[in-house]
């Protein structure tokens, strides 16, 4: 069932979603060649807890850290250690932040240092896919309305479609219903109403869309090593557009 959030929930959800995009807005200046996604890891603990907030991803199914940083050709859910960035990497950042039970959560894709000209249109793009994915959104459109936004713009720019993962619905739960794949038809997928929040996520590949998780049980990488990107904000659907609770 997916639920309708009310006016207090939303407000909640809100200050959630403040906390998670700046936790994004104060990470990024030390995102540089040197750091090591542990410390990235300890930096977003101190500061999310410094707002009275939780880490939504911290145990969660038994997920060790508070965000998840995957470097290159990790897709999602890469768990921070002592490993150093590099110039020329890009990082994916995914962050959630609990607030008096309400949570947010949002994805962003960084370069370290100069990266290279694909490097640089994958996050372009990707970017632009979620952009594009987002401005559909408005009661009455279905979910597949999104997910198709996002596969056209991604085929359009020669991009993989990573179709095993999905956004999904963001409340008292990280993760709830509805399912919202960056794929699809439109006109398919349940219907958008107002006060649904939901959280969209395209993950494009530079290479081929078929992925792969490691031993670890979390990381999911690309099957060809290519590089892949990750944006993500969550939003409430309003009568007429969205709201983003995320900003940075």
């Amino acid at each position: 069932m997916i639920s309708i959030k009310s006016d207090r929930e939303i407000e909640l959800l809100k200050v959630a979603g403040e906390i998670t995009g700046s936790t994004h807005k104060y990470l990024k200046p030390y995102i540089k060649p040197g750091i090591t996604t542990k410390e990235l890891d300890k930096l977003a603990y101190d500061y999310i807890v410094s707002r009275g907030a939780t880490p939504s991803f911290l145990h969660y199914d038994g997920f060790p850290a508070t965000i998840c940083a995957s470097i290159n050709e990790e897709v999602v859910h890469g768990i921070p250690k002592d490993r150093k960035l590099e110039e020329g990497d890009i990082i994916s950042i995914d962050i959630g932040a609990c607030y008096k039970g309400y949570h947010g959560d949002s994805a962003w894709t960084y370069p370290v240092g100069k990266i290279s000209k694909e490097k640089e249109n994958l996050l372009k793009h990707t970017e632009q896919s979620l952009w594009e994915g987002l401005s559909v959104i408005k009661a009455g459109v279905h979910v597949g309305d999104i997910g198709s936004a996002i596969e056209t713009y991604a085929k359009k720019n020669h991009l993989g479609v990573v179709k095993e993962l999905v956004g999904h619905g963001v409340g008292t739960s990280i993760h709830e219903s509805p399912d919202v794949p960056n794929y699809g038809k439109p006109k398919t997928g349940p219907i958008l109403k107002k006060g649904m929040v939901i959280a969209v996520e395209p993950m494009l590949n530079l290479g081929s869309a078929d992925v792969a998780i490691l031993d670890d049980g979390w990381t999911i990488v690309t099957m060809d090593d290519m590089p892949s990107a990750h944006f993500e904000h969550t939003v409430v659907v309003e009568e007429n557009g969205y709201t983003i609770l995320t900003k940075r």
